[in-house]
């Protein structure tokens, strides 16, 4: 019998950084994300295997089942030695979180499978864990915070198809559905950056600002409700800009159309850790052949990638 199990991508439209420490954030669910299929095996051993958008094996491995320690001698390349160490600290993370996850002495053919490019910063990691979480029927947030660090919207968008208001209340994920279906959605566009951000390099560096963290929260929670009912292009533009002017004095970096597009007629703002993966666009007709030029091609019509 096989098991399959599917998460979605995410992105995060308003409040980055500030989401870690209360503030009310708006994430939307992506159409892309990745599947998890689990097959019974003759062996006594978990083996794994990891296919990329193109069908193609990205990490392959092989896990003891009794300590779930994978099998260096299977990795290629220092990445994938790295790659397995991680996918082994959250099997047994998730172990820990219940003791009769792959305890029955049979052995395991596992597949996963990515519909988007791994550098695309939608949640190759998130997606996983939410994948385990389910098959190993535990709490996925609890699993992310035993495993590695965040705020958590990444599962809950990972769950949900719509939408969410997010926030940390005394460190417990908030989840709220919401109706964000903008007017002005198809004036919307995603341009890739062609860098993948280590998200937790940025929560590094973000952590290590000296600020008033509770005024922070309070102005970008603020901006947040308003995006939920602004009605007009104008608007929403308005509130963008706003949001990356209080995340530029905040991190001290400079905005990214500052820093890399200051002739774009649009408005743009950062999705996530500053410096990487998505950019959300505003525009119409010259969006497309102005990054195209500057030599970005991966550009997503806001339908296209919100679920």
């Amino acid at each position: 019998m096989t098991k399959s199990f599917y998460s979605n991508g995410k992105l995060l439209l308003t409040g980055e950084y500030a989401v870690l420490d209360g503030a009310l954030s708006l994430a939307v669910p992506t159409k892309y994300g990745q599947s998890l299929s689990v097959e019974t095996a003759d062996s006594h051993e978990l083996l794994w295997t990891s296919m990329n958008e193109n069908g193609r094996v990205w990490f392959e491995s092989t896990f003891d089942i009794s300590s779930l320690e994978h099998d260096p001698s299977r990795q290629k390349s220092q990445e994938g030695n790295a790659i397995g160490e991680k996918l082994s600290k959250i099997l047994r993370e998730a172990r820990k979180l219940n003791p009769n996850f792959l305890s029955d002495n049979k052995g395991y053919t596992v597949r996963t499978d990515l519909n988007f490019p791994r550098n695309w910063g939608l949640g190759s990691s998130s997606t996983l864990i939410n994948n385990i979480a389910q098959w190993a029927k535990i709490d996925a947030y609890q699993l992310l915070w035993n495993s590695f660090s965040g705020s958590g919207y990444d599962i809950a968008c990972a769950q949900n198809n719509y939408p969410i208001l997010y926030s940390l209340k005394d460190g417990k994920p908030a989840v709220n559905k919401v109706d964000f279906n903008p007017p002005f959605r198809d004036r919307l566009y995603f341009i890739h950056l062609n860098k993948k951000q280590n998200s937790r390099d940025g929560i590094s560096a973000y952590r290590k600002k000296d600020f008033d963290k509770a005024k922070f929260v309070r102005q970008l929670s603020n901006i947040t409700r308003k995006t939920l009912t602004c009605n007009t292009l104008s608007e929403f533009e308005s509130l963008m800009t706003k949001h990356e002017a209080l995340l530029s004095r905040t991190l001290h970096m400079p905005t990214v159309k500052e820093s890399l597009f200051p002739d774009f007629r649009g408005t743009l703002k950062s999705l996530g850790a500053w410096g990487g993966d998505f950019i959300l666009a505003t525009g119409d007709y010259e969006v497309l052949p102005y990054f195209q030029k500057k030599g970005y091609k991966t550009i997503v019509a806001y339908a296209a990638m919100v679920l």
